[in-house]
């Protein structure tokens, strides 16, 4: 996947240096990178809020200041979008989905590293991917969750 090794080539190692709480990355992008038959149309990153902010900081050049995000009614967090070799980098500080008991925070318990380009990239582990998916509920993510569960 050129387009997904472009941007983590061009992203990650910047996270790696400037994050100061942990990092993961979520949705296509991790089903992808745990062997995955999934099209990527952007790299999302879950941080913390704090990270969300210095990263708007950092890469405020990049800042696609235009971009609304789907389904805004069922997430919530500190959003933004940037604009990176490849495809579009999606960072979400402090990711909330919206369940029948309220807002209830993504919170990822086991991270794996995988290899891409000879960088190291934490995603959630596969079981923890087809738990976030399904709590997601979305077509493609409940799609994505039985493209894991198969592997």
């Amino acid at each position: 996947m050129p387009a997904l090794d472009q941007a983590i080539a061009a992203a990650v190692p910047l996270l790696h240096e400037h994050c100061r709480d942990a990092w993961v990355v979520i949705g296509s992008a991790a089903a992808a990178l745990a062997g995955a038959n999934v099209e990527v149309g952007d790299l999302d990153l879950l941080t913390s809020v704090d990270d969300a902010e210095g990263l708007i900081a950092l890469w405020h050049e990049r800042l696609d200041g235009v971009y609304e995000p789907a389904a805004g009614d069922r997430f919530r967090s500190r959003f933004a979008r940037f604009r990176f070799p490849g495809m579009p980098v999606e960072v979400m500080g402090g990711l909330e989905l919206r369940e029948t008991a309220g807002w209830q925070p993504i919170r990822v318990d086991e991270i794996v590293h995988v290899n891409c380009a000879g960088i190291p990239v934490p995603i959630p582990a596969a079981a923890e991917q087809i738990h976030i998916l399904e709590r997601f509920g979305r077509p493609k993510d409940l799609q994505r969750a039985e493209l894991l569960r198969a592997l």
